[in-house]
């Protein structure tokens, strides 16, 4: 993944990550085709919050994240794919 740099400031304890492109070949080398590729469940953050008052952001710019399947909500900011979530929808750092 490129890096991203966005105009957008998550607040609180939101992020926002850029997903992983989906696999195009299994790991035995069969072609995927587009109707059956997967949603990404993992990416890099490009931009986060300041986090709440007594809880600090754990996840940081640039950071590869693990996230649920469904988590987040999808918009496109510059032409990009992105998701801004809570970090709590954030399972792992990776």
């Amino acid at each position: 993944m490129a890096k991203t740099s966005v105009n957008v400031k998550p607040l609180a304890d939101r992020v926002l990550v850029e997903p992983a492109p989906a696999e195009t070949k299994t790991a035995g080398g069969l072609i995927i085709p587009d109707t059956a590729k997967e949603k990404p469940m993992k990416g890099k953050v490009v931009a986060v919050g300041n986090g709440k008052k007594d809880e600090p952001m754990t996840v940081k710019v640039g950071d590869t994240v693990l996230y649920g399947k469904y988590s987040g909500t999808e918009l496109q900011v510059d032409g990009k794919e992105l998701l801004i979530m809570r970090e709590s929808d954030i399972y792992a750092i990776i």
